[in-house]
């Protein structure tokens, strides 16, 4: 018998039109309105963000920006599930996650502007830096996850990643783990249909949520611009990891409507008719069409959002202007997290060449 189909997860249509789900829509019956028009404001801060820098990079103040143009929802939908003690480990597209776990944007652009090895102290806000490494974050946030697990800890992890990185082999071994290990973390999987410029019909036949399957591994997909199934989703997903049920493997189903990263040209490889298609779709219009709908969408509100944006997009540019360059020797700073001999040997060696002395 052929499978039955499955259809992505939505609770709130195109038009902002809520959609009757009685599986997920219990899962944010106590979503009202203070947490949708927050959820509004990060998705809308999130973007301007995303905006500042890449216009920074275009300006020559940045060597590279990942842009999430488009990916709102499934970040901040994601993001908004998580406890403060959950693990995220991103990729380098999650700037809007990043926001959600409370870094400063004075931090957001240190290591794209090349003055340091990272951006952020990643303990102090339970999210990894940006990950060049494609699909490794996977593994990373197995390993964590299971160790959590036998310390007898009840935070989860998350680990996102693109489609394209679901052709990486770390990702195929950070499930195949997870799944032995019964290891409390979420794959989260943003389908932004290109893998730079490879459509991601060919990085599987099959929907990607069906590959968890072949592990013992639940996926599902969902509307990636619907911020409030993404929420859903990811709460249930959370749940299921922290009650020792194991990993889950969410399929957010988005659309990246800006570059792969400010160095590629999309205009090479994709039709300029679906990008309309899809901002037709877009997530933060999507969630403001709901709020008018119900009656929380006001031009007071409307003016504190543009302000806060503004205020963050601000402070972020401020910040990478004034960014000091770094002492050359900082270049061996934060290689390892404890002292090693030889990174030692080559800092003396590098400081003694540096002020002209024989080594």
């Amino acid at each position: 018998m052929p499978e039955k189909n499955t259809y992505p997860v939505q609770l709130v249509q195109p038009d902002g039109q809520r959609v009757l789900d009685r599986v997920h829509a219990p899962l944010v019956a106590d979503v009202g309105a203070d947490r949708l028009r927050a959820m509004f404001t990060d998705m809308s801060v999130a973007r301007r963000i995303d905006v500042e820098a890449t216009a920074l990079q275009r300006q020559g103040q940045l060597g590279l920006w990942p842009p999430l143009l488009g990916q709102e929802a499934a970040q901040v939908g994601s993001a908004h599930a998580l406890d403060a003690d959950d693990y995220v480990f991103c990729s380098y597209r999650e700037a809007g996650v990043a926001y959600c776990r409370g870094i400063p944007p004075e931090q957001f652009t240190r290591l794209w502007r090349g003055v340091a090895h990272s951006c952020w102290e990643a303990d102090t806000y339970k999210m990894t830096n940006p990950n060049i490494v494609v699909g490794s974050q996977g593994l990373h946030a197995t390993g964590y996850a299971y160790a959590a697990h036998l310390e007898g800890s009840d935070v989860a992890t998350i680990a996102y990643f693109g489609d394209g990185a679901t052709s990486q082999g770390d990702i195929a071994e950070a499930l195949g783990f997870a799944a032995s290990w019964s290891a409390p973390v979420v794959f989260f999987c943003q389908n932004n249909h290109w893998a730079i410029s490879a459509p991601v019909r060919v990085q599987s036949a099959t929907p990607i949520a069906r590959r968890a399957v072949g592990y013992g591994i639940p996926g599902v997909q969902v509307d990636g611009n619907d911020a409030l199934a993404v929420l859903a989703v990811t709460r249930q997903a959370l749940i299921r990891a922290r009650g020792g049920g194991g990993p889950s493997f969410v399929e957010a189903i988005t659309y990246r409507m800006g570059p792969h990263t400010t160095a590629d040209d999309p205009t090479r490889y994709r039709t300029a008719a679906e990008l309309e298609l899809w901002q037709r779709r877009d997530p933060i219009d999507r969630l403001r069409r709901l709020l008018e709908r119900e009656g929380l969408w006001d031009s007071t509100f409307e003016q504190q959002v543009t302000e806060r944006a503004d205020e963050i997009a601000a402070r972020l540019r401020t910040a990478t202007l004034t960014m000091p360059d770094p002492e050359p020797a900082e270049l061996f700073e934060h290689v390892y997290s404890t002292p090693h001999p030889l990174v030692e040997q080559e800092r003396r060696e590098y400081t003694a060449y540096l002020e002209g002395a024989p080594s």
